[in-house]
């Protein structure tokens, strides 16, 4: 699955945004990201802040490393202004605000996958492999990071009640449909073609393999 021009799109509005402060470092006004995930109302867009700050202190990490709550100062009319409230974002901040994101919102879809692609691409780049690997050599890194943390996947599932192989295959379902746009297995099977014995992670490029595995993880 090659960069969509909606994915480019995304990187460009995103990027576009990207603020830094006094000391070089940089950050995300919530306010200017609220309307470019299609979020007109400030009261719905903090609900996904708050969400996404819970599963930042979840993971491990200090909340207000990546979520700084700033005031900002608005017009309002005859050269008066009045202070609103405003949050000022990391990187990682706004990759959990599109996570916990309405998924029925195409923005958030090619969000999820825009951020996918850079975070598999950053960590190969980083360990300076990701020029050097062939497309087969991409997948099959990809495809064993996927199988371990499916399985990291299915045991926390489990613990949040979903326990029958039915529960688990629908649970599986809306993870794709989170990821395609609202299309689940059966959709994939048919847009690629696939028998029904067929596994659908086996039949994708090192770039969709890398979207899965943001899921996943």
């Amino acid at each position: 699955m090659a960069d969509t021009p909606s994915t480019n799109t995304h990187h460009e509005s995103f990027e576009g945004i990207r603020r830094e402060d006094e000391h070089g470092n940089e950050f995300w006004s919530a306010r200017e990201l609220a309307p470019l995930l299609e979020y007109q109302q400030w009261r719905n867009f903090v609900q996904v802040i708050d969400k996404a700050k819970q599963a930042c202190a979840k993971s491990g990490n200090e909340v207000a490393d990546h979520f700084a709550d700033v005031s900002k100062m608005v017009d309002i009319g005859s050269g008066a202004q009045r202070p609103v409230p405003d949050a000022h974002l990391s990187r990682y901040a706004c990759y959990l605000i599109v996570q916990n994101g309405d998924p029925t919102k195409p923005v958030i879809a090619n969000g999820q996958t825009y951020f996918a692609i850079q975070t598999r691409r950053q960590e190969l780049e980083d360990s300076e492999q990701f020029t050097s690997l062939s497309e087969d050599e991409k997948r099959l890194a990809i495809r064993k990071e996927l199988i371990a943390h499916n399985k990291y996947l299915a045991a926390a599932a489990q613990d949040a009640g979903v326990e029958t192989p039915l529960d688990y295959a629908i649970f599986q379902d809306h993870g794709y449909k989170g990821l395609y746009g609202g299309l689940g297995a059966k959709d994939l099977h048919a847009r690629k073609g696939l028998k029904k014995s067929h596994k659908i992670l086996d039949y994708m490029g090192s770039t969709e393999l890398a979207a899965n595995l943001f899921r996943a993880t």
